[in-house]
């Protein structure tokens, strides 16, 4: 029951945006793993999961991996921030102006921050083409991108 459940909370942060043992503890539940607040404790603890910076400045747990570090996630915000100079959307499509050269290193930061609407980016020199599946989701990331900026 304990691999099972663990498995499941696995399952349930890589598929949800989990920010408190209580959300967590919920979801548990609902899968179908009745457990206490000191299990899931327990269960986060021996997972060694982590919580890591989301792109609205919160946190969420993560399981732990060079991704999963607040630092480094700190760090691909940051690098986003320094290179780029626009944002502009065409329906779908997402055109991020940036620095001279520093096209390439902004779209591995938002590469590497796992935005899951993404569906690829394309790097040139001083320009980024993300393509996302729907108009919505490349108005979303607008707004978060937006907000990185800041």
């Amino acid at each position: 029951m304990k691999f099972q459940r663990q498995a499941a909370i696995l399952r349930i942060i890589s598929e949800n945006e989990i920010k408190t043992q209580e959300e967590l503890s919920a979801l548990v539940c609902k899968a179908g793993f009745p457990a206490t607040q000191a299990t899931i404790s327990r269960d986060i603890k021996e997972l060694k999961l982590v919580k890591v910076s989301t792109m609205d400045n919160g946190y969420k747990y993560a399981p732990p991996n060079k991704h999963g570090s607040a630092t480094y996630m700190s760090r691909l915000k940051n690098i986003f921030k320094e290179c780029v100079i626009r944002i502009d959307r065409a329906q779908n499509l997402v055109v991020v102006k940036t620095l001279t050269g520093m096209a390439n290193a902004a779209a591995a930061a938002m590469d590497a921050m796992e935005m899951e609407d993404i569906v690829g980016t394309i790097a040139g020199d001083d320009t980024i083409l993300i393509i996302l599946h729907t108009n919505e989701e490349a108005e979303k990331f607008c707004i978060t991108a937006g907000d990185l900026l800041k």
